[in-house]
């Protein structure tokens, strides 16, 4: 099954979307920040990255996901951004960076897995 890489500074957000994924049978690796989930998602090269964007460190989400998603190790991993911010702007600079998806917290079951599902295959 598929491995999904959790970036989320929040231990309760991180074990609601761990859940839902589980529970499904996604095989889950987590990273508390920024910096964690870039080095994360080069050692253990996963199918799917969930990432929050307010963060504590130098990078947050939106930074995260443009270096994963410009670096040739690995570009070909999408990444979900998962955040409180809603707004139109912040969608769309999700996009910019390079986000496949955008989902806003708290996050809901059934459109995790639709997302995650379409971008798996």
């Amino acid at each position: 099954m598929a491995n999904i890489l959790i970036v989320d500074d929040s231990p309760t957000d991180a074990y609601l979307v761990k859940s839902i994924l589980e529970s499904e049978g996604y095989e889950t690796t987590e990273a508390s920040s920024g910096e964690e989930g870039i080095q994360k998602a080069k050692e253990v090269k996963p199918n799917l990255i969930i990432m929050d964007v307010v963060m504590p460190g130098a990078i947050n989400g939106f930074k995260a996901t443009r270096v994963i998603t410009k670096d040739a190790e690995t570009k070909t991993i999408p990444v979900v951004i998962v955040s409180s911010k809603s707004m139109e702007s912040d969608i769309a600079w999700a996009k910019m960076q390079g986000a496949k998806g955008f989902l806003v917290k708290p996050v809901n079951q059934g459109e995790l897995l639709s997302v995650v599902k379409e971008l798996l295959g």
